[in-house]
């Protein structure tokens, strides 16, 4: 999912599960308003936070890619089937200086 596209849902109230897969110091830094915090080694141990419902829709990040490709690949051995990845990640987002939360 592209950038501009996740801020539009979030701002119109029509976001999807938004799920940063940084370490809990990365995300207290800032993070994508809204988020939740489900670092990999919690969804590698099965302990992360995440919807109960499979089928909601969840756009899956990292800093740059690498942990949140992991994450959606272990999600979808846990039946997650409506993820997706934000295209240029963290990264991207700041370059952009699209809104955080701290």
């Amino acid at each position: 999912m592209q950038a501009s596209e996740l801020l539009r849902r979030i701002q119109s109230n029509g976001a999807p599960v938004v799920v940063d897969t940084r370490s809990e110091f990365e995300f207290r830094r800032g993070h994508i308003p809204g988020a939740i915090n489900a670092p990999l080694r919690k969804i590698l141990l099965n302990r992360a936070n995440l919807p109960q419902d499979k089928e909601r829709e969840m756009v899956i990040l990292c800093e740059h890619g690498q942990r949140a490709m992991i994450a959606r690949f272990l999600l979808g051995l846990h039946s997650y089937r409506n993820t997706d990845l934000l295209d240029g990640h963290m990264k991207h987002w700041k370059q952009a200086n699209l809104p955080l939360e701290s």
